[in-house]
């Protein structure tokens, strides 16, 4: 099969690599669409971790195959998303419904095959446990964002975002203007954007947003001062540090901030500011208990806009390095998907 593979920084290939060996509890999937991700951007512009010679894409749709001799739940035909990785069940935050907190996340043999790869492929080998159904009306391009759209999902429960609220949202990329979305379908109508690229910027317009670039947003000098018309919560969607330590400053008292953007650089947040309006500060990591299952229900919905979040033309494998760059430079602003080879209808 094609495979899109990683070898280092700037560095990635279309490749042959061999089809995956179905085992006992093993789902193999043609991949239909696979979306880039903010990380597979950092991973190939930027050198970030990730095994070299690596195939990456985790947000992805396709029909299964085959199956392993064990598998009962799944059979060839069927439409998948891919899902969470399993986790323990038992402990204190699984039993609380906080399943991205598991204390054993990423220790268990049942989550991923042990040749486990991404998604930037025609192949990609599953456990029975790690997909979820497609429901009915959802295309298998527009399930494509179930993952990151989950993402989003989870930052809005962080920070309580309710309707009647101010929220900001830094940063436009397709987290940040999946949570756009996700917070108007909750009926959330006071919301601003802040983002430096143009064409980021007016897709947040198109999805309902008002836009500002990030130097319309002022710090006080006293860290118990407000600005002009504060917010309630600021999701943090951009992972920069400048980006944070401003976002905090726009937050009314008692506010909340979310980080729900990646980064590498840390931020020098006020404690002051913090300390004076009682404000909360805090994490999104990765989903909801329920997240892929919210997420598919909004996209079977026929008013969420899922034809502005993605790119209208999808990119061949051989097409995904121009396409990351082109995603880094701020030159497309929605959900980039990537469509390997097809090899059945």
């Amino acid at each position: 099969m094609q495979a899109a593979v990683l070898h280092g920084r700037m560095d990635l290939k279309v490749e042959e690599r061999p089809v995956p060996r179905v085992g006992t509890h093993d789902v193999l999937l043609e991949v239909s669409h696979c979306g880039v991700c903010g990380t597979d951007l950092h991973y190939v512009l930027e050198g970030w971790g990730g095994a070299r010679e690596s195939i990456e894409g985790h947000e992805y749709s396709g029909r299964v195959v085959a199956v392993g001799d064990e598998v009962t739940r799944w059979q060839p035909g069927d439409e998948v998303v891919g899902g969470p990785s399993p986790r323990c069940g038992t402990c204190e935050y699984c039993l609380a419904q906080r399943p991205s907190l598991c204390t054993g996340r990423g220790q268990f043999g049942g989550g991923e095959p042990n040749n486990y790869h991404g998604a930037f492929c025609e192949y990609v080998l599953v456990r029975e446990n790690s997909i979820v159904p497609i429901p009915p009306g959802v295309s298998l391009r527009a399930a494509a964002l179930a993952e990151p759209l989950a993402v989003a999902l989870h930052g809005l429960t962080q920070g309580g975002v309710r309707a009647g609220q101010r929220v900001l949202i830094s940063g436009a990329g397709p987290i940040g203007t999946l949570s756009l979305a996700a917070a108007r379908a909750r009926g959330v109508t006071d919301i601003v954007v802040s983002e430096p690229h143009p064409k980021r910027r007016e897709l947040a317009e198109q999805l309902g947003a008002t836009t500002v670039t990030p130097d319309e947003l002022t710090v006080p000098d006293y860290p118990g001062a407000m600005v002009d018309e504060p917010f309630d919560v600021v999701l943090e969607c951009s992972g920069k540090a400048v980006a944070m330590e401003v976002g905090l400053a726009q937050l009314k008292r008692a506010g909340t901030m979310v980080f729900v953007g990646a980064g590498i650089e840390y931020p020098r947040l006020s404690s002051s500011r913090i300390l004076l309006n009682e404000l909360v500060v805090t994490g999104a990591f990765v989903y909801d208990h329920d997240g892929f299952e919210r997420a598919l229900e909004l996209l079977a919905r026929p008013d969420f806009p899922t034809d502005l979040l993605i790119e209208r033309d999808d990119v061949p494998l051989p097409g995904i390095f121009d396409a990351i760059q082109k995603l880094g430079e701020g030159e497309l602003a929605a959900k980039v998907m990537i469509v390997p080879p097809r090899t059945t209808d």
